[in-house]
């Protein structure tokens, strides 16, 4: 184990629980397209951001700051712009969908949106298995902070 001093990025789609119903068509449909979402912002990242691990509608990213931590926090800054439009030109790919299938999931894809926590800290690497793993105050502080609700 061992303390690192890290910019944690954590994005969420926000409108996942209203956008999940639970009957198969929509079911599928809505999990197709948060896997879709997810994956067009994730695609965005790039050294130094690393994915850590997938929580349900949501990403944990982390980029190890070293020395260079404010080059390290202005290129975490701009990566996580693109994502923002990423995750916009994904959702009109997707908006196709509701001219073809009409049930819920598909009715309401323009209704979701990206939400992301960017937050600089010390956090403790440990590994459990074959996970590497997150923790500390700062982990904590960042999942707070995703459950604002500023627009």
């Amino acid at each position: 184990m061992e303390l690192k001093t890290v910019a944690l990025v954590i994005t969420d789609i926000s409108g996942y629980s209203e956008f999940v119903k639970f009957h198969k068509t929509s079911l599928l449909h809505a999990e197709e397209i948060i896997s879709q979402l997810l994956e067009a912002v994730i695609d965005k990242a790039d050294h130094p951001l690393t994915l850590n691990k997938l929580e349900g509608d949501a990403a944990l990213l982390y980029a190890e700051l070293g020395g260079a931590e404010e080059a390290g926090v202005r290129d975490v800054v701009r990566q996580v712009q693109t994502f923002f439009t990423a995750f916009r030109a994904k959702i009109q790919d997707l908006s196709d969908c509701r001219m073809k299938c009409r049930c819920d999931a598909c009715q309401q894809i323009l209704g979701l949106k990206l939400k992301a926590i960017l937050h600089k800290g010390e956090v403790a690497f440990k590994k459990i298995r074959q996970f590497d793993e997150l923790a500390g105050q700062e982990v904590i502080l960042a999942h707070r902070l995703l459950k604002n609700t500023v627009p």
